[in-house]
């Protein structure tokens, strides 16, 4: 993988795009709301557990795992919701992880993948996901808007990622109520947990926020504890050995 990730992957997006054929809708998996959820829940850091084999940083992370096992133990631990990577050349995911991890679990999951199709979305609904994300740095604020309104009239609920102060600012003007910092610069993918602090300043009271990438650590979550209402890890939870005790280690209750 070059350093020039995010215009790599969408050019594949794109590619792939062109060969998938419209999916007829299916009905939406019942689930709770995770905005609701994590307002609610605010006395406490949440934690949206990741299922992801691999990686283009760090190449194979766990490529044995237990796809559904991994998620159970995620959702029997307190996890507010699951994760699923589906994108399959650079993360070696799978649509099928998300349907077949989706039929187990109650909690709500998470579309992780590099969506810019309204194909996309209807596929992620179909596979069991109550949620989808869409990456400010991906699209046009234009595109980004369109496919939020279509993703959110289909009854999804959207993780809207965020890099930087403009692009924060782009998912409030949208009207993104979750909203994610990632910590890891989608091009180069370097990581600075400081980024999520710093753009802390700048949240709004009825929007909930997650902190993703960069948490691997009881010290990474108390950091920024304060200022988020959830933490996104995948890397940490799937390279632990002890995944219930990691979890423990991750939940810090903000008192």
């Amino acid at each position: 993988m070059s350093n020039e990730f995010l215009p790599t992957i969408l050019k594949q997006k794109e590619q792939e795009v062109a060969a998938m054929s419209y999916e007829e809708l299916q009905p939406l998996r019942s689930t709770y709301s995770l905005y609701e959820y994590l307002k609610s829940q605010s006395q406490e850091l949440q934690l949206i557990a990741e299922v992801k084999k691999a990686s283009p940083s760090l190449g194979d992370i766990n490529l044995g795992v237990d796809i559904v096992e991994q998620a159970r133990t995620y959702e029997r631990c307190g996890g507010a919701m699951i994760s699923v990577l589906t994108d399959e050349i650079f993360f070696k995911g799978h649509l099928d992880y998300l349907r077949e991890i989706s039929s187990q679990v109650s909690i709500p999951t998470l579309n992780k993948d590099f969506i810019i199709d309204e194909k996309q979305i209807v596929r992620a609904r179909n596979a069991g996901a109550t949620v989808i994300l869409l990456i400010v740095a991906a699209l046009s604020e234009k595109r980004l808007q369109e496919l939020y309104d279509f993703a959110t009239g289909l009854g999804l609920e959207v993780l809207v990622e965020t890099h930087n102060l403009a692009e924060l600012e782009i998912a409030h003007r949208i009207g993104a109520q979750i909203i994610g910092v990632n910590n890891r610069n989608l091009v180069t993918f370097e990581t600075d947990i400081n980024i999520s602090l710093q753009l802390s300043a700048h949240f709004k009271d009825d929007r909930v926020y997650v902190s993703e990438s960069a948490i691997f650590s009881k010290e990474d979550a108390e950091l920024v504890a304060p200022y988020f209402h959830a933490i996104l890890v995948g890397t940490a939870l799937m390279q632990a050995e002890d995944v219930v005790e990691k979890i423990k280690e991750l939940k810090i209750d903000k008192g």
